[in-house]
This record gives C-alpha cells, structure tokens and sequence, in this order.
C-alpha cells in the first residue's frame, strides 16, 4: 500500500495518477508559458523568517473572522470550477470537508454540483463566486438563488473579461460538462474542433463589457456583502474601497489568466498598504504550506484561499482528501507560529518576515 502524504505537495502527484490527463492538465495548468504559475509558489520561498524566542507559545490560537464569521484558521477554500471531474461527489464532498474543518468554502459559479445541493448538503458558511454573464438576467438568478439558500457574501471574479490562453487546454481539446446551475437557462454545451470547448464557452458567455460602475448593478439584485477578486495593484485596490466592496482578494486567478503577472504574495503588501484597513484583504495562488500562509499574514492577509491542493486532494480520497489538505496546512501553520514566538494569528506582524525588497533596502 501506497504510504499516506506527509504534505500538500504529495497529494499533487496522487491527483496526477488518479485523474485522465485532460483533467489533470485542466486543474494543474496555467496561462501561456506558466511562467506565473511557477512564480506564484516560488515567490513565497523568497521570504525569510525572523522568528521571535522566548514567547509563551503553549497554547496557540489560529481563528480569525472574515467579515463576522469565525472560522477555525485563516485558510479557506477558494473557488474552483468542475469539481465533479476531480471526484464523483465533486463540490459537495469539498462542503463537508469545509464545514468538518469549520472553514468557509468559495463555491464556484461554474460548479457541477447545483447551489441546492450544496447547500442541503450540510451546515456552514458559504460564499458564491460570481461571473457576470452577457444575460445578466442568469448571473442575477443564481446570486438570488444563493441567497435565498443561506450563503454568506458574493465573491466577484473581475480578471475574466475573456478567458487566460491555456495551451493545455487547447492541446487536449478540453470539454466542459452541462453545469448543473444554468440548466434549463443557457446551454454550456459548447465545442470546438480546434481546441478547448471552455475558451469557446467562454467567449459566447462572458460578458466583457463588465466595469467599476457595475458593482452597483450588483447591488440592486443582492443584499449581500460583495468581495471582489482578482486585484493586482494599488490603483485597482483604492478604487475596490471607493465603490465600497466588502473585501479584496489580490489573486491572478491561479496563473490561469494573464501571464507574467506578478506572484499574489509580491503583489500583497502594495494592495494592502492601499487600503490601509478599511476593508478585509484576503490572498489566494501559490499556497502549499503553512509556512506560505504564515508569510500572508504577516503581509497583511487577513486570511488565505487554497485552490489547487484542494482539487488535489479531492482527486486523490474524495471529501477525507480534502480535509486532509486543509488539516496539514493548519498543522504546518500552528507549528509555524510556534517557532516564530506567535500565540494567536493577531501576533503575526510584518516584522516576523523579511521580503526581497527589505533585503534590497538594507543594502542601500
């Protein structure tokens, strides 16, 4: 018998194994080159500790609140499309490893489980991702249908105008499944002969012509709080607060989007220095250890999303998977804290890290 793995890395391979190669390459692949993608989980082996010694650290406190929520820890799970093509039980096997961990899930609106099931399939909080079809009548009927079923806030991807080039993809003639969400209100039933079925999807779907100034439309259709996802800069982080969303999630959508964007934790700091306070800012790419969620903290981070090793994980042992990525990351993250002199996340500060820009500084 194969041994059990001892970190979030070692589930990537058992996905590899247990997944056709087109679903494998889907979930694992990123823009273009993929330089991003690498960059992502390299940027954070960039970041150095400087741990604090002699600190009370018998008893550890990792929980934290998102926008009055209490979770467990500061890891939450990101929202990831076509989940069923990891695992039979797809979305609703990472709910219940979600709710057993006492976390929030970021169900995604492109899921292959429908937000009933979801959310009839046990008891917690929940977020929606959202993206803006060209019938914003659809978009709008899946936000009130989350709502009326309990889920907590709407998470606005805005990087997706069209969808990333994923050369994978493409090569592998990718197929989308019917999603289970829009049946009986648009066919996802979409192909093409010359590549990936979900960039022609895609582009039959999305509505570009999305802008700052719909946020308000948003607004008039849901009651809950909004975050948006898929911030970079400074600018973009100013303006989220000026039109008043709840949260910011500085993410480059996985590396899936446009590449040769900046790694999410170097672009951190500059996001949160912007917003100063006013709103949340959460971070997802390129987390696969407690180490990397520590580091997001200290930048600044009020928590992070993991995307990748949950997929990674479901593929490999279904919903045990899934709880098994989210228990190793907080195990790393407690032990983390430990060695760093950290009793509780609200101890994590900028100065239990060093970046390469104060390694930079100091030399001038």
């Amino acid at each position: 018998m194969a041994a059990e793995p001892v970190n979030v890395n070692e589930f990537q391979e058992l996905a590899r194994q247990a997944l056709p190669k087109m679903y494998y390459d889907f979930f694992a692949g990123g823009a273009e080159d993929q330089h991003t993608l690498r960059e992502n989980v390299e940027a954070f082996s960039r970041i150095t500790f400087q741990p604090r010694i002699l600190v009370d650290v018998s008893k550890i406190d990792m929980s934290t609140t998102i926008l009055g929520y209490k979770i467990s820890s500061p890891i939450m799970i990101a929202p990831t499309s076509l989940q069923k093509l990891a695992h039979p039980e797809g979305e609703i096997a990472t709910a219940r490893a979600a709710a057993a961990c006492n976390t929030i899930m970021v169900l995604s609106f492109m899921a292959t489980c429908t937000v009933e099931e979801v959310a009839s399939s046990c008891n917690a909080v929940r977020f929606l991702q959202l993206y803006v079809f060209k019938r914003r009548d659809i978009s709008a009927q899946v936000v009130q249908k989350a709502e009326r079923y309990g889920f907590k806030a709407i998470v606005l991807t805005v990087d997706t105008p069209r969808l990333g080039r994923r050369e994978a993809d493409i090569k592998n003639r990718m197929v989308s499944p019917q999603l289970k969400n829009f049946e009986g209100l648009l066919t996802t039933d979409v192909s093409n002969d010359k590549g990936s079925s979900l960039e022609a999807l895609a582009s039959e779907i999305y509505d570009a012509s999305l802008s700052w100034k719909d946020i308000e439309w948003l607004r008039s259709i849901t009651n809950l709080p909004i975050l948006i996802k898929g911030v970079l800069t400074c600018e973009d982080a100013i303006k989220a607060v000026e039109v008043g969303v709840s949260g910011i999630i500085v993410s480059n959508h996985g590396a899936r989007q446009l590449d040769y964007v900046p790694a999410t934790i170097s672009a951190l700091e500059e996001v949160v220095r912007a917003v100063g306070g006013r709103v949340p800012v959460l971070l997802d790419g390129g987390i696969r250890r407690g180490t990397d969620v520590f580091k997001a903290l200290a930048l600044g981070a009020q928590a992070v999303l993991v995307g990748r090793p949950v997929i990674y994980g479901l593929a490999a042992k279904g919903e045990h998977g899934v709880r098994r990525v989210l228990e190793m990351l907080k195990d790393e993250l407690e032990i983390t804290m430990a060695l760093s002199g950290c009793s509780s996340v609200k101890d994590i500060s900028r100065r239990h890290v060093r970046t390469e820009r104060d390694r930079l500084q100091s030399m001038l």
